[in-house]
């Protein structure tokens, strides 16, 4: 039986309930955020204390955008479908670039190595920052089955957070072997947030090393929660 972690929050702050959240990060004492949907899709600068956007850039109108993460002095994103990724100035959210990367994008995490890749399978990719190319594949199982529908992503301490489409928790996931090494229950906030209603599942995970702070969201919430982790 995996450890689970009853969800205990420190703090909540206030959310664009609009915002239907692909992926989140924090930086330079702010939130960065990319949200979903063809035609609405953007990254933004989101200040915690109040939950105001305080830059906006749009992903291409044909496209829908899905998780982010930084890289040196970038913000690097991709699409759901397509196979096509954006790069942004993370200071003024200025288009710096495209790539293209093979399969669908959900999720996307950094370490001081390379990029980290859901795609709803069970299976995450590193990939090399500069070219995109699979550095390696990394299958995750949980109590020894293979675990899908991995979403949105967070690197935390030397570990792997990892939302799940499906369930209202987050898996602690071993980098090394890909094994789920335990869960922080969200359910509270999914049943506080959500309202039954099946679009509405968590999906947003931003570790703040220098303050040891977790944040958690999810899509079209009205709250960004601060959560305890062991």
């Amino acid at each position: 039986m995996l450890p689970v972690q009853p969800c205990a929050v420190v703090a909540r702050y206030p959310h664009d309930p609009k915002a239907f959240t692909q992926g989140l990060f924090w930086r330079s004492g702010l939130l960065f955020e990319s949200t979903g949907l063809v035609g609405r899709s953007t990254v933004r600068h989101v200040r915690l204390e109040d939950g105001k956007v305080l830059r906006s850039a749009k992903f291409p109108r044909d496209m829908f955008g899905e998780g982010i993460a930084p890289w040196n002095d970038e913000v690097v994103g991709v699409t759901y479908q397509g196979g096509q990724g954006l790069r942004w100035d993370a200071e003024t959210l200025a288009e710096t670039g495209r790539f293209t990367f093979e399969g669908e994008g959900w999720g996307l995490a950094s370490n001081e190595h390379s990029l980290i890749l859901s795609d709803g399978t069970p299976v995450l990719r590193f990939l090399d920052p500069a070219t995109m190319a699979v550095r390696r594949r990394l299958p995750v199982t949980a109590g020894g089955r293979p675990l899908p529908w991995l979403n949105a992503l967070a690197w935390r301490r030397g570990g792997i957070l990892a939302n799940v489409l499906t369930l209202p928790a987050v898996a602690r996931i071993d980098p090394a072997t890909g094994i789920v090494r335990g869960w922080i229950d969200l359910a509270p906030l999914v049943a506080e947030c959500g309202g039954g209603d099946p679009e509405k599942v968590a999906n947003g995970l931003a570790w703040d090393e220098e303050g040891a702070r977790l944040f958690v969201t999810g899509k079209n919430w009205p709250w960004l929660y601060e959560i305890a982790i062991d």
